[in-house]
């Protein structure tokens, strides 16, 4: 006859394993340009604040009113990596178009990932992080006006 596992331990063993499923950390290197070509962010995304990606970005700058970081987290359940990478990465450039509205900006230039602050200076992929119930990215950029 079969010995009956205890109640504690079958817990601790579902524990360690959603624990174990959580702790994965892929990083992936995405397409900005299919990002923000989803329905989504072209709904989200107004005209009124232009980004552009890399530091070699060229602009004619009026005015700088810093450098900020949206650093983003997303519930990747259910989805697979790239929907979840894609629409984290939609969350943090809304982050840095509100900062860009808040501090009087009408653009964010110089955009480069910051993922775990691993910088990738890239005017075409950003880096994420997906796992199996959560997906982040992380932006930088200097918000500016131009002229």
């Amino acid at each position: 006859m079969p010995k009956k596992v205890p109640a504690c331990l079958f817990a601790a063993l579902l524990l360690m394993t959603a624990v174990a499923a959580e702790a994965r950390d892929t990083r992936h290197i995405l397409a900005i340009e299919q990002a923000m070509a989803t329905a989504d962010a072209r709904a989200k995304l107004d005209g009124d604040i232009q980004f552009l990606f890399g530091k070699s970005a060229s602009a004619d700058i009026a005015q700088s009113h810093g450098e900020f970081t949206a650093n983003r987290k997303t519930n990747a359940f259910n989805k697979s990596d790239t929907e979840a990478c894609n629409w984290v990465f939609l969350s943090a450039m809304l982050a840095l178009q509100e900062r860009a509205r808040k501090e009087g900006g009408n653009a964010v230039i110089n955009i480069r990932s910051f993922y775990k602050k691993h910088e990738i200076d890239s005017s075409n992929e950003f880096e994420c992080g997906a796992g199996a119930l959560i997906a982040g990215v992380a932006l930088k950029g200097e918000v500016v006006t131009l002229k």
